[in-house]
């Protein structure tokens, strides 16, 4: 039997999914409630992804009530955590702060991210830093 992991996902990997529906991110997306990890969440980490999809402007982009559907199915298969302390500030960036706090409250294992420079805290909570590809590589989906 593998491993079930807790992850979070990084908001810049959520928005390459929508940009695209070829690639690791967007693989990722479609495994979220398969029984192959769990996804954790926080009210702010979900609307800090609905925030960007709203403001990201591309070609192509999904509509409105395409992302908010995405949203909703995340918030029901997703592992729900309330933040009761914020360490604020940890990390460069206050957003990488939010991912960083739902991931120590759920008890993750993996933070998914493209950007593992900006996550300098992760390691002293015994969290490793996967972009998309070796996430899925490490479950298995990618040989």
């Amino acid at each position: 039997m593998k491993k079930r992991y807790r992850v979070v996902m990084d908001s810049n990997v959520f928005i390459c999914a929508l940009r695209s529906r070829r690639g690791p991110s967007f693989r990722l997306l479609t495994l979220i409630g398969k029984g192959l990890f769990d996804i954790s969440l926080s009210v702010p980490l979900v609307l800090e992804y609905e925030a960007i999809a709203k403001r990201e402007q591309w070609e192509n982009k999904p509509t409105w009530a395409s992302i908010s559907d995405i949203l909703d199915y995340i918030c029901l298969v997703g592992r729900k955590h309330k933040i009761h302390y914020l360490w604020r500030p940890r990390e460069r960036d206050p957003k990488d702060d939010m991912v960083l706090e739902v991931a120590v409250a759920g008890q993750c294992a993996i933070i998914v991210t493209y950007n593992k420079r900006d996550f300098s805290e992760a390691s002293k909570h015994g969290l490793e830093l996967m972009t998309p590809k070796e996430f899925l590589m490490k479950i298995g989906d990618i040989p």
